[in-house]
Parts: C-alpha cells; sequence; structure tokens
C-alpha cells in the first residue's frame, strides 16, 4: 500500500456499483455478477459461468474530492493453452464523464484453459492493487470501470477523502443483450466496447448482460431482462446460435418469440430493439458449429473456422442469413400489435465495406477500432432523432443539461 496519502477505506457496497445484478460476497470481498443467483442456479454451461461473472460495464461510481485511490482487487487471468498470453485486462477511469486514466494489474488468479480437450485449471494468486493519483480536487463523479473480460473480485476501496455515492444524475437505462461482441471482445478498454462507447454518446447508463458465447435465448437471461429495471432495451440474437449449432429454424422462431414474450412481461411499453448479427463472411452461408482453426495456434493469431455445410440450410440448420431474414419477419409481424418493437439488420451497424476495411481478426470478432465504429453506428441509428431510443418531442437529456 502506498502510505504517502491519509487513506480512508470505504465498504464497498451496492450503492456504489452500477453495471451489476447482484453482489456476491466472497470469502476476499465482493464479486459482482450480470445474472441472478436464481439464473445461475439453472445454468450448467461454464462458458457462461466464467462470461457472467466478468464485469462488462460494471464500474464503481463515487462523488469525491479525492485525488487518488486504491482499489484492491482478485483478477482472473485465463490462459489459453497454446496460445500466446492475453493482456491483462483494463480498468478504465473516469473523472466527470471524460477518460481520465487507463491502468492494468498483475497478479490474481490464473485460469487455464484448453481448448483442445475444453478443461479447465484454477489456479489461486495473490490480490492486486490498481492505483490512480494526480486527479484534479474538488468535487467531482468518479468512475472506475472493471475489466469487461476479467472476472474481478473487489477487495478494498481507498482514497485520500471521503466518498459517497454519485448522485441520480437523471439518465435512462439501457438494458442491452448478446454476444461475446456485445461482451467486449477486443475491445481496447471497457469504457471501449461498443455497447460503453453507444452509451456515452447517448447519454445513458448501461447494463450490459453481452455474454461471450452465450446469447443462446436461454428463459433465465429471458427473466433476468425481464426483472432487471431499465428504459430502453435491446437484444442482439444470431451468431452464438450459430457458433454452437443449438437449434434448427423449427425451434429459433417460437424460441425467439418466447424470449421476447418474456421480456415484455417486466416491460410492455418500453423501446425494444431486435437486432441481427453483424457480418461474418464464414457464417453468413454456411452453418455451424465453429472450430479453432488449429493451424492458426502457431502463428499466435488464433482463427475461427465454420465447420457445417451450407447443404445443411435445406433441414434447417442455421446461418447468419437465415436468422437475420426470420428475426426481420418475426419483428415485422410482432410490431402489428407492439408499436415500440423495432428492428435494426446488424449489417447496418458492421457490413461488407466495414470487413474490408477493418477485417475480424479471427474471423469471428471485430477488432478495437471495429467496436468504436460499431458504437458510434449503434448510436447514430438508436438515439437519434427519431430513432427507437430518442428521448420524446420537448425532452431534454439529463446529462446534456448537466453540461
Amino acid at each position: 500500500m502506498n502510505t504517502r496519502h491519509q487513506w480512508i477505506t470505504t465498504p464497498i457496497t451496492a450503492d456504489l456499483v452500477r453495471g451489476a445484478l447482484e453482489l456476491e460476497r466472497t470469502e476476499r470481498g465482493i464479486l459482482p455478477h450480470r445474472l441472478p443467483a436464481r439464473a445461475r442456479a439453472q445454468n450448467t454451461d461454464g462458458q457462461l459461468a466464467m462470461a457472467e461473472a466478468q464485469p462488462a460495464g460494471v464500474r464503481l461510481v463515487l462523488r469525491t474530492r479525492a485525488t487518488a485511490i486504491e482499489l484492491d482487487t482478485v483478477p482472473t487471468k485465463r490462459v489459453y493453452a497454446g496460445v500466446p498470453p492475453r493482456p491483462d485486462g483494463v480498468y478504465d477511469l473516469l473523472v466527470d464523464g471524460r477518460l481520465a486514466g487507463r491502468e492494468s494489474v498483475t497478479g490474481g488468479n490464473t485460469l487455464i484453459i484448453d481448448m483442445t480437450t475444453g478443461t479447465f485449471e484454477h489456479r489461486p494468486g495473490p490480490p492486486a492493487t490498481l492505483r490512480f493519483t494526480g486527479l484534479p480536487g474538488g468535487d467531482k463523479d468518479v468512475e472506475i470501470w472493471l475489466p469487461h473480460n476479467e472476472t474481478t473480485e473487489l477487495t478494498a476501496l481507498r482514497t485520500d477523502a471521503p466518498v459517497e455515492p454519485a448522485p441520480d444524475r437523471g439518465r435512462r437505462v439501457w438494458l442491452h443483450h448478446g454476444s461475446s461482441i456485445s461482451h467486449g471482445s477486443d475491445a481496447a478498454g471497457p469504457t471501449a466496447t461498443w455497447p460503453a462507447h453507444a452509451a456515452t454518446l447517448g447519454g445513458v447508463d448501461l447494463v450490459n448482460l453481452g455474454f461471450g458465447g452465450s446469447a443462446l435465448l436461454d428463459p433465465f437471461t429471458a427473466r433476468a431482462l425481464r426483472d432487471t429495471p431499465a428504459d430502453l432495451l435491446s437484444v442482439k440474437i444470431g451468431i452464438n446460435l450459430v457458433n454452437t449449432d443449438l437449434m434448427r429454424l423449427r425451434a429459433f422462431t417460437p424460441a425467439v418469440h418466447g424470449f421476447l414474450d418474456t421480456i415484455r412481461e417486466g416491460h410492455p411499453t418500453a423501446p425494444l430493439l431486435v437486432v441481427s448479427p453483424v457480418l461474418c463472411p464464414i457464417h453468413e452461408d454456411t452453418p455451424g458449429p465453429t472450430a479453432m482453426d488449429p493451424a492458426s495456434l502457431a502463428t499466435g493469431q488464433p482463427r475461427f473456422l465454420a465447420t457445417g455445410d451450407p447443404a445443411e440450410r435445406a433441414s434447417g440448420k442455421l446461418t447468419l442469413t437465415v436468422i437475420r431474414e426470420e428475426l426481420a419477419r418475426i419483428v415485422r409481424q410482432r410490431s402489428a400489435d407492439d408499436p415500440n418493437l423495432h428492428h435494426l439488420d446488424g449489417r447496418e451497424l458492421y457490413g461488407a465495406a466495414d470487413f474490408a476495411e477493418l477485417p475480424l481478426p479471427d474471423e469471428l470478432h471485430p477488432d478495437a477500432a471495429a467496436h468504436l465504429r460499431i458504437g458510434e453506428r449503434f448510436a447514430g441509428h438508436a438515439f437519434a432523432a427519431g430513432g427507437p431510443f430518442s428521448l420524446p418531442a420537448g425532452a431534454r437529456n439529463p446529462e446534456q443539461a448537466r453540461k
């Protein structure tokens, strides 16, 4: 611990945390979850268990005069056997809504994943200390966004001045669900995932239920969306259903209807935007499942392959083209009785021209620059005047009013 400051330790409580649906008390501290305990109890998939505990969109939000902050954490770092080590997770510091620092920490636990056998090995490690200094004096809103791709237990918060929960600024809450692309995949940091970037541009508070590999129309996820307070909702559906070859078209259509029905039980009139997949050439017309290309492991840049047969579309196998067409049809059908239900073709966020300029490095996930572009385009579509998330005529965005 740095001793140059007179530190004040503040308990980490729910009123200091945003973006999590639940906080679990562990032996070491607090573990944010993005699915509630009831949903976790119904899940048997290790991939989803890992993804929901990675705090994409989760942040500490404080009001303070502090010029120095320390946060003790226990990160869990993923290591894939045979693949070069991943970069350490990133913590973003925002002061009055502006990025003021970006740091990583070493230490913590290690999760070793063997993708060829599907096995996991967990090795415990020591806590780590994140430190931000040189903050401006005076009262300010401070946010520490946790690594979007690294499970993070919070063990202690220290500052050189008292802290209190940041006041409610009256911003609307946007609740989003999607796949690893929504989770953050290869974004540069937690505020640079496309949903976080879009939320900043739209002046809304984000709750991100993007789960890497796990946007699979699970009923418990639909119930979590139903039960989470929100003003605006979006669901991005498709790529993981192809990746996993989970269902055929016969099951897909009623599953989408059921998913939307459940969300509407809790949010009957809120704007709800259904987003189809962004462009992914390997799966546009070729079904899954998706597999790692073994030859790519030696290159340091893993790449994915589509292993299905295009001829299997005739028997109902899903491709991204099939999913886009069916989602558009479902939304057209339902919107006749649900005027607040909207549709967005994901290729408007990232399409053929974008792939030519910013190709998917692993054939599946956008890179950091593409995340920002997708976020800008989503905000331009959803939050602009006349968009599905636009403010009513005459209303003023509280965030803009504060500035």
